[in-house]
């Protein structure tokens, strides 16, 4: 199945009848910087004023479309992917649908929806869909953002920034259960909103209310159901679905290197940070053991197909490593000290989404990742939660590391005995457990051996252009994509870029389709008939483009886009055990859902870059960024794809875009 990633997250709203549209990187900047009036303990990163799940009860649902819109917009998107004979089948089939099937499926849904009003009716399909995926969780699922390095860079020593980390991963924790981290907000007008004056007020105002009092000043106040998986938490492969485990009560840290696990307490009994110096200690000890690199990596086994993995793991329990695993499952997260020094961004990529496989426990909700040279980086498993929740932590624990670091540089370790603190895991295996690890090293080997990377930077105008230019940037990325496909294998093919609806109560995502008929037409007179055109009708038609992509921006935070209600509406024919309608078998349907351009951007100070698998063997995993003054792309393909040709294509398209916006004709 292919997975569909959600480190995007993408919210509009209208003010007075212009889209605002913003990305979690910003959005989370903001957040990450709005400190209550309290001084922090360095017990707590800050101490909110307002409790962190203030709003939660007050969050408004996430809406199920009207079925005729749903219909207009799946027909709306299958336009520029289909020839007219093709769209008028399509056409009839849809219409089918709606008219029968597809109305009794909708209003079942929607009776159903009103009697689970503590939820969203994506939520359970949703988790259903990630948890019954029997793929490897590795290139399918779990994507990677890196962290940028510490400003000061005698803090980018592995020890140090490790230590570091650690620290304040717990801190982050520890904020998050004492209900003192700020709520996630989005202020549209922090000059109202974002203050202390209407922290203080809105405290007191009920949770059951508390939603419609940052209404009222312009500020939206985002789902923060999933944060609670973040800690303690692991996928454990079950045949058939997985389960997701968590148990608060654990105070240790996993930690890996050279496929070994180690164990420590990072807590005391009464739920305090352990001496920074301790857990320096402790740290320095894993990083100085002589241990040799594990014969038989258990971690690699996290990789394997997940019901080879569940068999597995019912294999090692009957071989008496119950505990052992119950301890991996009980840590606070996974940290992955690798011993490679990273070269550059392909290498990064590389090492941080799937590295050798060894030193990883892929099924921890997420593990931190430091290189030998201080390179550090998020993997998570994308089962339990969307990129909102994790980037929130990253941008936390990267302006805590780099603020206020706990540990430093010539600090000396605690004299302590981490001997008899620090615990290295041991596992009886038998020959069968080990012809099992060695099958998954083969096995995952042979799938990130296909795997190709490549990265672009293009330097002559970002953000900044683009809205004096009165366009919005993503949409004007997107279209990059387009027109760089178009040129390089002539087609418009089906695009995916995710959009968060944590607006809405356990609101998950929803698609935003940005192949359409307006960048079609915008591509095609881009790439083959770009002397035909003057300047001013290219111009309009990124106006278009533009335009129309900031709908389908606006739709689909709004919950109106039309990908999630046919999915759901599938998920409870399939519950009923009816035969699929015909749209659903429709081969256009099909293709629309082989999504060839999987796109997912994210910008924020503490992430350097983000990545991910294609979801489809023909596909491309497109990460971008757009900053202010350039445009960055870190896109990945397997062998049915030239990615390096595909990224000279997408440099060249935003260059005839911005030289258009100059003014200047194209050849």
């Amino acid at each position: 199945m292919a997975s569909l990633l959600s480190v995007q997250c993408a919210v509009s709203l209208r003010k007075s009848g212009s889209l605002i549209h913003f990305r979690s990187g910003a959005l989370l900047g903001i957040s990450s910087r709005c400190y209550g009036s309290k001084t922090a303990s360095s017990e707590f990163l800050h101490e909110s004023v307002v409790p962190s799940m203030h709003y939660q009860k007050s969050l408004p649902r996430l809406p199920i479309p009207k079925l005729e819109d749903t219909i207009r917009r799946y027909l709306a998107a299958q336009k520029p992917l289909l020839d007219d004979d093709q769209f008028r089948t399509t056409e009839k089939i849809a219409q089918d649908f709606q008219n029968g099937v597809g109305k009794q499926l909708h209003d079942d849904l929607v009776a159903q929806d009103k009697n689970n009003k503590h939820t969203s009716y994506i939520s359970g399909p949703w988790f259903d869909m990630y948890l019954s995926a029997r793929d490897s969780v590795v290139l399918n699922f779990n994507p990677f953002m890196s962290f940028n390095p510490d400003p000061k860079n005698e803090y980018n020593d592995q020890l140090v920034r490790s230590t570091n980390m650690v620290c304040s991963a717990v801190r982050f924790m520890k904020t998050l259960r004492a209900g003192l981290l700020e709520p996630e907000v989005f202020h549209l007008n922090p000059a109202k909103s974002d203050t202390h004056r209407f922290k203080n007020f809105i405290r007191w105002v009920p949770s059951s209310l508390s939603w419609y009092g940052a209404y009222m000043v312009n500020a939206y106040p985002l789902d923060m159901s999933q944060y609670f998986r973040l800690f303690n938490s692991t996928r454990i492969p079950k045949l058939g679905r997985d389960e997701l485990f968590t148990d608060e009560k654990g105070r240790h840290l996993l930690v890996m290197r050279k496929g070994n696990l180690y164990v420590f307490d990072v807590m005391d009994r009464d739920g305090n940070l352990v001496e920074p110096s301790e857990i320096q200690s402790h740290l320095k000890f894993i990083l100085s053991d002589s241990t040799p690199a594990s014969a038989f990596p258990l971690g690699v086994l996290t990789s394997e197909n997940r019901d080879i993995w569940a068999g597995l793991r019912d294999k090692l329990v009957a071989a008496g490593n119950a505990e052992v695993l119950q301890i991996i499952d009980r840590a606070l997260f996974c940290l992955c000290l690798d011993d490679e020094s990273i070269r550059d961004h392909i290498h990064i990529s590389h090492n941080m989404l799937h590295g050798d496989g060894c030193n990883r426990w892929y099924d921890k909700s997420f593990s931190i990742i430091v290189t030998k040279n201080g390179q550090a980086a998020i993997n998570f498993e994308h089962s339990w939660g969307d990129g909102v929740a994790v980037l929130r932590f990253q941008n936390e624990v990267f302006k805590d590391t780099t603020e206020k670091p706990l540990v430093h540089p010539g600090s000396p370790p605690a004299a302590v005995d981490s001997a008899s603190a620090v615990r290295r895991l041991h596992f009886n295996l038998d020959r069968e457990l080990e012809n099992g690890i060695k099958k998954a090293k083969e096995n995952f080997d042979s799938a990130v051996s296909k795997l190709t990377v490549d990265a672009m930077e293009f330097k002559k105008g970002g953000k900044e252009q683009l809205k004096k230019s009165k366009l919005s940037p993503d949409a004007v990325a997107q279209l990059s994509f387009q027109m760089g496909f178009l040129r390089q294998y002539g087609q418009t093919v089906a695009t995916y870029e995710s959009c968060s609806t944590a607006a809405f109560r356990h609101g998950r995502t929803e698609t935003i389709r940005p192949a359409s008929i307006y960048t079609k037409q915008c591509s095609h007179a881009f790439v083959y008939e770009p002397s035909k055109h003057s300047v001013k009708e290219l111009r309009a038609m990124l106006n278009e483009c533009s335009k129309y992509h900031s709908q389908l921006t606006r739709e689909a935070a709004m919950g109106q886009g039309f990908d999630r209600h046919l999915f759901a509406m599938r998920y409870l024919s399939n519950s009923k055990g009816q035969d699929l309608h015909s749209l659903y078998t429709d081969p256009a349907y099909t293709a629309i859902n082989h999504n060839i351009l999987s796109t997912s951007t994210l910008t924020s100070p503490a992430v350097n870059l983000g990545g991910f698998a294609p979801v489809v063997p023909d596909g491309f995993g497109v990460g971008y960024g757009v900053h202010d003054n350039w445009i960055g792309c870190n896109v990945s393909s397997y062998p049915a794809r030239d990615v390096h040709e595909f990224l000279q294509c997408v440099y060249k398209s935003l260059e005839d875009i911005f030289n258009v916006l100059e003014g200047k004709p194209l050849n």
